[in-house]
């Protein structure tokens, strides 16, 4: 297949290499990630610094985020189609430039938490036209193999971010975290502008109004397709932000691991990745239908057992046994995040800006809900987590039951 249709721009067009392509597009959207877990190895110290006096209340530094991300994302597909995608990715980067100087230099947890969700708003616009920017090139199988491989080196930051949070706390405070995210901001900002030529040209883009972007998204949200998966990958991320709202805590008291936390998260997001990556290759001889299918299958089936053995052995596991439980869930998750998110975009190809902004906003806000509602729920033991586990992989496979056979090829 080749990588364009009539009237998309050819990839000699394009002065990157498919390798930097993929690397570029992997940073940009791994700000997310990094936002995120970079700052999990800190979540104790900037408790104590502002006093917060119930640990479940560290849980907003997460959520927070996650509120800006869900609210960024409606924005900036439409902007993007409009006024291009370089120019709006620059938005992004600076207005999460923005957000860490505020959290850096906040004197109050509040405030802080505001430097967050500014953080989060600005951050959404390079994860949005990233996916945008992809399906210029790329479209059915080929897109989700680019996307598989973009989330393989993707997930190495969530993998290494934890350390590097970590080793920020060894030579400063837990406010040299954000200041190392302004230096790799402007690294990044000026990566993409002298390597990442604009991928959609002047006439094919669509004038922002509230008309057309209202119209547009009735469309995306209309589209049964789309929707099925908008909801079942917002149930899989759900369930994913259950495990990094309570990463840190869980780590913590369930198996006394503190100072070599980042080793053991670090393991289970390489679990991710190495899913992330083989799924680029099985994804085009299996389609992204019938792997998505079993991964869910799958996830759900890992979930129960454990669950199971949880209540035989009185709640508590050895830590070998959890990691084995979570690496297999989390390459579940590894195989889905891809897949779902190609296909709810796949007949949104004329409108990419604005399905990217609906699908990711849409999936967000999901995925905060579920996860603040499990993450809330965390009483000490595994059994919220893998009950999230469960109850979010089966849900999701029952949403996207009766689309499977119209996409069955794909």
């Amino acid at each position: 297949m080749t990588p364009h249709s009539s009237g998309e721009a050819s990839a000699s067009d394009f002065k990157p290499s498919f390798a930097e392509f993929i690397a570029l597009l992997a940073l940009l959207m791994s700000m997310v990630a990094l936002a995120i877990d970079a700052v999990l190895p800190a979540m104790s110290a900037i408790g104590d610094d502002f006093a917060v006096k119930d640990v479940k209340d560290l849980q907003w530094i997460v959520v927070a985020l996650f509120g800006g991300l869900a609210f960024g994302q409606i924005a900036y597909g439409p902007i993007s189609d409009a006024v291009g995608r370089k120019p709006s990715i620059y938005l992004g980067l600076l207005i999460f430039l923005v957000g860490s100087l505020v959290s850096a230099f906040s004197s109050s947890y509040e405030m802080m938490l505001v430097g967050r969700f500014i953080q989060g708003i600005g951050v959404s616009g390079p994860k949005v036209v990233a996916v945008a920017l992809v399906r210029d090139r790329y479209k059915g199988r080929e897109m989700a193999r680019v996307m598989s491989f973009v989330m393989a080196v993707f997930i190495i930051m969530p993998a290494l971010a934890p350390s590097i949070g970590a080793a920020v706390l060894f030579i400063a405070d837990w406010r040299g975290i954000y200041e190392f995210f302004i230096v790799l901001t402007l690294i990044t900002l000026a990566w993409f502008a002298l390597r990442q030529p604009e991928t959609l040209p002047a006439d094919r883009r669509i004038a922002m109004s509230v008309a057309t972007i209202w119209h547009n998204t009735k469309e995306v949200l209309s589209h049964k397709v789309t929707l099925s998966y908008i909801f079942g990958a917002g149930l899989i991320f759900g369930a994913f932000v259950s495990y990094l709202s309570t990463a840190q805590l869980l780590f913590k008291e369930i198996f006394q691991v503190d100072a070599a936390f980042p080793i053991y998260f670090a393991v289970l997001a390489l679990s991710v990745g190495l899913a992330s990556f083989m799924n680029g290759r099985l994804v085009i001889r299996y389609g992204m239908t019938l792997i998505a299918n079993r991964a869910l299958m799958m996830m759900f089936s890992c979930a129960v057992i454990f669950l199971a053995i949880l209540s035989v052995m009185d709640g508590v596991v050895p830590l070998w046994l959890f990691m084995i439980f979570g690496a297999l869930v989390f390459s579940c998750i590894g195989l889905l995040f891809g897949n779902m998110n190609a296909l709810a975009m796949e007949p949104m190809g004329h409108i990419a800006g604005v399905a990217s902004s609906v699908i990711g906003s849409a999936t967000t806000f999901i995925s905060m809900l579920m996860g603040m509602l499990f993450g809330q729920t965390y009483n000490g033991t595994l059994y919220p987590l893998f009950t999230a586990f469960a109850i979010f992989s089966l849900s999701a496979w029952l949403v996207t039951r009766k689309v499977r056979a119209e996409t069955s090829s794909d």
